[in-house]
Order: C-alpha cells, then sequence, then structure tokens
C-alpha cells in the first residue's frame, strides 16, 4: 500500500512537496464549496516532479464532459503525465442547486460521461448521442491538445453496490470516503463483480480518511469533529449521503440526534452527539503506533493507496505538515508498506 494526501488548496505546493520528500505516491484536490480542483493541481504540477496528481474528485455536473475532457488533457501535459481523473455526481442539494443540473438516473449520468471522456482524451473526433448528454451535434469535439504520458486513467467515488460495480466495470479505480476495512472489503467485492474476467490488477482502491495524531483517540476524535459535521451537515439530512453512510452503520439514533441539531443551528452541538465509534471506525486516529495498526488493517482489506486528509484536523500549517510526516512513518512501521 501507498500513500496520497488530500491537498489543503491554500497550502497546497507546501504540503505536495512535503508529502513528496516523505515518500507519497499521489496528491488529491478536493473540489467542492472550497475549491476546485484544476487549479490546484495546476500550481502542484509545477512545484512537484514525481508524485501523481489526482483530482478527488471533479464534479460531474459541474463540467459538460467535452471540458473535463480538455481539462484532464491539460492538466496531463502540463505535469508529465502525471495527472488521473477523479469524477463523481456529488449529491442531489448540489447538483442541483449549485449547478442546476438534476440528479435522476446518476450512474447511467456517469457511464455517459466517462464514454464521452474516454473517446476525447483518445484524441479521436467524438460526436455523441445518449440519453443523458449530446455532443458533436454541430461538428465532432476533438481535443488537440499535444499529448503526454499516455492514456489518462479515471477513477470514480462510488458509493451504493451498483456504482461500485460501475466503476469496476467502466473505470481504472475507485475513491472512496466514510469508510471502515470492513466496509472498504465489502466495496471491493462489488468492484470485483463489475471487473469480471479482468480481475483487480491495476485496479486503483483508495479511500481518503481523516487523520489525527494525539496521545489518545478521543482526543484525536475531537480534533475531527468539525469536519465531520462539515460532511454530514451538506444540505438534507434525509439526502445526505454521509448520514445514509453512518445510518448503515447502525448510528440511525445519533443521526436522527445530529440532524435536529443541525436543524437548530447548534453545529457544535452537532458535533458533540457524532459517537466515538463512528469517528474511529472511519478515520485515522490516535498515536502513530495505533494508526500504523488501522493503517495494516486498510492494506489487508484491499487498499492499493490510502489518502490521508490532512484538512480534517483542526490544526494549522504545521500540524498539517506534522499529520504528513506521521503518516509516513506509521506506514513505514505498518509492514503495509509497497
Amino acid at each position: 500500500m501507498q500513500l496520497a494526501v488530500n491537498l489543503v488548496p491554500w497550502e497546497a505546493g507546501q504540503l505536495a512537496r512535503a508529502a513528496e520528500q516523505a515518500g507519497y505516491a499521489a496528491v488529491l484536490a478536493p473540489e467542492g464549496l472550497r475549491s476546485e480542483a484544476a487549479a490546484v493541481l495546476g500550481l502542484v504540477a509545477g512545484m512537484t516532479e514525481r508524485v501523481e496528481l489526482i483530482s478527488g474528485v471533479m464534479q460531474i455536473p459541474g463540467r459538460p464532459p467535452g471540458m473535463a475532457a480538455l481539462t484532464a488533457a491539460t492538466l496531463n501535459a502540463v505535469s508529465g503525465g502525471r495527472f488521473r481523473l477523479g469524477l463523481g455526481v456529488s449529491n442531489p442539494d448540489v447538483s442541483l442547486g449549485w449547478y442546476g443540473v438534476p440528479f435522476d438516473r446518476p450512474l447511467g449520468r456517469i457511464r455517459e460521461y466517462v464514454d464521452i471522456v474516454r473517446q476525447a482524451l483518445s484524441g479521436a473526433p467524438v460526436m455523441y448521442q445518449g440519453e443523458h448528454f449530446e455532443v458533436g451535434t454541430s461538428g465532432p469535439l476533438r481535443l488537440l491538445t499535444e499529448p503526454s504520458g499516455g492514456r489518462v486513467p479515471v477513477l470514480l467515488a462510488a458509493v451504493g453496490p451498483r456504482s461500485l460495480r460501475l466503476a469496476g466495470e467502466i473505470a481504472d479505480g475507485w475513491l472512496g470516503v466514510f469508510t471502515s476495512p470492513e466496509a472498504v472489503t465489502e466495496a471491493v467485492g462489488h468492484i470485483r463483480k463489475g471487473r469480471g474476467s479482468r480481475g483487480l490488477d491495476g485496479f486503483e482502491v483508495l479511500p481518503s480518511l481523516p487523520t489525527a495524531v494525539a496521545d489518545t483517540v478521543q482526543e484525536a476524535a475531537d480534533l475531527v469533529r468539525g469536519h465531520y459535521v462539515h460532511l454530514m451537515g451538506i444540505g438534507d439530512p434525509a439526502r445526505n449521503v454521509y448520514c445514509a453512510l453512518a445510518r448503515s452503520m447502525g448510528y440511525e439514533a445519533e443521526v436522527d440526534r445530529f440532524a435536529e441539531r443541525i436543524e437548530a443551528g447548534d453545529r457544535r452541538g452537532a458535533g458533540a452527539v457524532l459517537p466515538l465509534g463512528l469517528l474511529d471506525r472511519t478515520a485515522l486516529l490516535g498515536p502513530v503506533g495505533r494508526i500504523a495498526d488501522r493503517m495494516r488493517a486498510y492494506a489487508e482489506a484491499g487498499v492499493t493507496r490510502l489518502g490521508i486528509m490532512v484538512s480534517a484536523a483542526a490544526t494549522g500549517p504545521e500540524g498539517r505538515l506534522a499529520i504528513v510526516r506521521a503518516a509516513a512513518h506509521a506506514l513505514e512501521s505498518s509492514g503495509a508498506a509497497d
């Protein structure tokens, strides 16, 4: 297993260089309410030499497929072939509320989108008419970007069994969040079904985990509560994918109490009702030795790269750099490193 770091946009260059020096294989640029991925990765491309650059994830509702392909081709060219295209459909509230794109039939939308992007990245002219997208109706889409480094891998964010099977079928990797080693094992089973006879050779399994280093698990958990409040507080809790995942893990009553506190405008109280068990199962928390043990469990579950989400901890720039270094040390001592 290798490591990747989820970048904080305003510290992206410093974090990426520190991760590269510490032996990380990749960096991921998030895209959401705080920043978009392409600008961050363009900066990082010019400040690093070796690490792979992953959009984690570009929002499918936010870009027509032709623009996504052009962005991917450009980032791949300026980075010398180091770019990997991570894509996701986001959630219903963001898709419609931010981008004005309905969230209906997301799996069909993903399939067509990836098909168009792959065709465009091949350099061939694209004329496509599907149920969700039409491209090239007044003339074919064709990218003229100078090729660099060959084929751009596509990684998909996926949660449910059908979307995981789709990722196995049409993508080169899976980007996961909010997941335990047991959940990774289950996800890999669905991905394997989508892969069929191809197996998992060369397929990336990359969940990203909130990470906080402290003397005790409780202290570390308190550092990431705000991150969970942010994710689980996006949009309507009844439709929020992270709330749904927490419910599926057996925390129905706790999520209900969380939703009540969010509705009342009490975000601090919402964080306080989140149980330690939920946070500990879906994050890397505690001293380095315990984090090493958790890394070993994720590697045994099938993770090929583990994303270290330094932005989740309530700390400053030096604290985030310390997490990067501590996670590298934990992997080295875990015995799970490639």
